[in-house]
């Protein structure tokens, strides 16, 4: 299969959910969010039959090395907003799953983080943010030392979360932004650093409505990102 084979499903219900989004029918909302999620996560998360574009991902990584060096495709749509072009794959899953943990408790629903000290030490993470701000060697270093068994056991926690997040919000509460107190929590609580190319992300953040958030963050950007991956495994020929 082609990468734009393997994408185009997940691009399609993408827009129609955004489409949906413009309406007020709370129900196909959260079918449409819940469809769209599902369609980038491990499928352990919602119980799919067949594996996702994550697992297809995840299980490549760990064939072939977490440290696999990886272009970060989305580094001009970020405005050099990052610190380096290439990455190890781990960073992937830890850049995509920390924003998800992030925004889905502390914005959408203004509640403690799956991430803490515990979960740190059984990622051995040197790290509590989102990882933007990392330059080449200090993503390499980060990569080596992750327990990507214990990185899994975190997404799939994070994922199934947000899950009951969405299926419990309200039309008024999709429609509205967040205050800014929740917004400056995340710097407080270590999700993002001073560092300019980490910080912008509560500005980005900010501006959202929890729609958005759920188009964005939650979903989009794993197709930001986990298609540069895929790159990499169809070169090889091994999907």
């Amino acid at each position: 299969m082609t990468k734009q084979e393997i994408c185009q499903p997940i691009y399609d219900k993408y827009n129609e959910l955004s489409i949906a989004m413009q309406g007020e029918d709370l129900e196909l909302i959260k079918r449409l969010a819940l469809e769209l999620h599902s369609l980038v996560h491990p499928a352990e998360v919602s119980e799919l039959a067949i594996p996702t574009i994550a697992d297809t991902v995840f299980e490549y990584m760990r064939s072939r090395g977490q440290n696999l060096l990886v272009p970060r495709e989305d580094y001009e749509t970020d405005l050099h907003y990052a610190g380096t072009k290439t990455v190890p794959l781990c960073w992937y899953f830890w850049h995509i799953y920390r924003i998800e943990d992030i925004v889905s408790n502390v914005l959408m629903a203004n509640q403690d983080q799956i991430f803490n000290s515990e979960w740190q030490r059984k990622i051995n993470s040197s790290i509590t943010d989102t990882g933007n701000a990392l330059e080449f060697e200090e993503t390499v270093d980060f990569g080596q030392t992750l327990n990507i068994d214990a990185l899994y056991e975190y997404m799939v926690e994070v994922a199934k979360n947000t899950r009951n997040i969405i299926k419990n919000l309200s039309l008024d509460q999709i429609k509205s932004m967040v205050p800014e107190e929740w917004v400056m929590r995340i710097l407080e609580e270590g999700g993002v650093t001073t560092d300019f190319r980490s910080v912008w992300l509560l500005v980005f953040w900010g501006r959202l409505t929890r729609g958005g958030m759920i188009l964005t963050p939650l979903t989009a950007h794993h197709m930001m990102h986990l298609p540069a991956c895929l790159d990499k495994i169809l070169n090889e020929r091994l999907i």
